[in-house]
């Protein structure tokens, strides 16, 4: 195995792990999830290595959470749930290109929207594969109210926190340290 790529397979089970970690701090929500800084370490990897190394240490956040205690209705709740979901948080690398030119122009503005703009598509994602499992398998906890709601409210209750959370803390980590977008 070549240098670089030991160093993506370190830096994702690293990572992934520390987002595995960061998971388990947070506010809980009474029928899962949680306000936490777990899709950090995953936003960092995607604007790191792009959409392969975001994808891929989303995909371990989403295994070690899985195993270590993760809410299993059945297999496909569980794919939707941990794999997939964790696993679209590196698309926030779509902005790679955008967030790389700012940096070479040293405008930290444009660098925070590249940024804030990736995280939110990625924690966006993240929060639609909740949304639909939520109205799939989880629909006896709406009452009275439309399952789409229950779910579209319910999830967004701790899902656009993290984002925003997220976005703050990767846009004040990649301007104050834009050193962490270079690979050794």
């Amino acid at each position: 195995m070549d240098r670089k790529r030991l160093q993506l397979v370190l830096e994702v089970a690293i990572l992934g792990a520390i987002s595995f970690v960061l998971d388990q701090i947070g506010i809980r929500a009474p029928q899962g999830g949680s306000i936490t800084l777990s899709m950090l370490p995953i936003i960092v990897m995607a604007f790191r290595w792009g959409i392969v190394g975001g994808m891929l240490t989303g995909f371990v956040s989403g295994v070690l959470q899985l195993v270590m205690g993760g809410y299993v209705l059945n297999a496909l709740q569980a794919t939707l749930d941990y794999f997939v979901a964790y696993t679209l948080v590196g698309l926030a690398a779509v902005t790679l290109s955008w967030l790389l030119s700012s940096k070479a122009k040293g405008n930290k503005k444009s660098m925070v929207a590249a940024i804030v703009v990736g995280t939110i598509i990625g924690g966006f994602l993240r929060y639609m594969i909740h949304f639909i499992g939520g109205m799939v398998f989880f629909a006896q906890f709406a009452g009275d109210q439309p399952v789409w709601l229950y779910s579209l409210v319910y999830n967004g209750g701790y899902m656009i926190p993290s984002i925003i959370l997220s976005a703050i803390v990767a846009g004040l980590l990649f301007t104050s340290a834009p050193r962490l977008l270079q690979r050794a």
